[in-house]
């Protein structure tokens, strides 16, 4: 197996204006992934148009604009902010004679980065071979001709095996293995069910703080860095409340603008982790001047993995470093200002937490016959135990349990 040498890379940015809206704010957020893929934007170039190119992304006039940029930045290559066909891409690489690169292949390369359990890499190699076999041709000649860096990283780096056919073979063997992963996931949460164990999908736009967050309520120690995409795998942790109830947490992939339809794909046996969860933590980074576009993007996201009817509780983080902001477009059950960070907050979550997890039990005050004892380990087993007491006639017990069980002890 060959790998390719990491180089750096110098890219400017393009992007394409159109209608209304500001693409600065998108052209901000590639230049981040491009800074997390360990690039250098050394210049960007909008242009205004009613739509994309069809042929080349951007018009005749911009290529000449961009070459000339290329050159005076001594740029390696361009990253442009939509998803190229594979036309685009090849027509641009001709014309550019350079590295092109759109924002997919960008969040694929971070990905490949960021992926660590054997779960995660088939899901990446599976989104990447996705990506790249419609781009065959040109890609064959830039990975010839570059030798490296942002795309050609990851467990589907290897020189591509340009054959079609082998990688036809490797995706359909790769879906093979993540239906297995699928079935491992389903039987977890049907054990999950039997044991009445509640669960909540913390999911969040990149970079919102959830993985701090699932750090701070259950000492997860879980990857937290002030970067895209940090973490990528799904980590799932027990929190025990102060009432001793428990719910599952798990932290969920972070969001992100122009999601690729290649990562929904792979993805979605970790992202339907909120489709199954009973409630859903909406972390939003409040300090983030795009938080309610950032919103927006975790809702339409979540309509289309069909997380519907749950009751979400939007969590305003990050008040440590903007205690005033106002946030207009909520779509919650239930809003707390928390401060995953310093811990402020915490414990009205907690709270809240406690109090709908009650609600979805019934209170049982009764009698049990001493030869019905063993009916206290099933509630003590799926739900709570609030007191106890040894008399002359049997055990006088005051409990909430689930629904589920309730006709099993009464």
């Amino acid at each position: 197996m060959e790998y390719f040498e990491e180089i750096e890379e110098r890219v400017v940015l393009v992007g394409v204006q159109m209608g209304e809206g500001d693409i600065r704010e998108s052209m901000d957020e590639l230049e981040e992934l491009a800074q997390t893929a360990g690039a250098i934007a050394v210049g960007r170039i909008i242009q205004n148009r009613e739509a994309i190119h069809p042929g080349t992304y951007i018009g005749k006039g911009k290529i000449d604009e961009v070459k000339s940029l290329v050159l005076a930045a001594d740029a390696t290559g361009i990253i442009c902010d939509d998803e190229l066909s594979p036309a685009q891409m090849n027509n641009l690489e001709r014309e550019l004679d350079i590295k092109v690169m759109d924002r997919t292949l960008l969040i694929l390369d971070i990905f490949a980065k960021r992926a660590v359990t054997s779960e995660g890499k088939i899901q990446v190699e599976l989104a990447q071979l996705r990506y790249r076999s419609a781009r065959l041709v040109g890609l064959r000649e830039s990975l010839s001709r570059l030798g490296g860096g942002i795309g050609t990283r990851g467990p589907g780096e290897k020189k591509l095996e340009t054959d079609r056919r082998l990688i036809r073979t490797r995706i359909s063997a790769l879906k093979e293995d993540l239906v297995q992963v699928e079935k491992h996931r389903e039987l977890i949460r049907n054990g999950r069910k039997r044991g009445n164990v509640k669960t909540a999908a913390i999911v969040g736009y990149t970079n919102a703080g959830k993985s701090t967050l699932l750090n701070a309520l259950t000492g997860a120690e879980v990857l937290s860095e002030d970067k895209l995409f940090a973490t990528l795998d799904p980590t799932t942790r027990a929190l025990t409340l102060a009432d001793g109830q428990q719910i599952l947490l798990t932290d969920t992939v972070g969001f992100i603008r122009k999601l690729p339809h290649h990562l929904v794909e792979a993805f979605k046996s970790t992202l339907e982790e909120a489709k199954y969860a009973d409630y859903i933590l909406h972390v939003v980074d409040v300090s983030n001047p795009q938080a309610e576009m950032q919103m927006h993007i975790v809702y339409e996201t979540l309509r289309e993995l069909e997380v519907l009817g749950k009751k979400v509780i939007t969590l305003l983080n990050k008040q440590d470093l903007v205690p005033e902001v106002q946030i207009r477009d909520l779509q919650a059950d239930y809003t707390l200002k928390i401060s995953a960070k310093t811990g402020e907050g915490l414990d009205s979550l907690k709270l809240l937490l406690e109090k709908l997890l009650a609600e979805e039990q019934i209170y049982v005050e009764r009698l049990f016959p001493y030869q019905e004892a063993g009916k206290l380990q099933l509630i003590r087993r799926h739900g709570q135990l609030l007191s106890e007491e040894y008399t002359e006639n049997g055990i006088a017990v005051k409990a909430r349990v689930p629904m589920e069980i309730y006709g099993n002890i009464c």
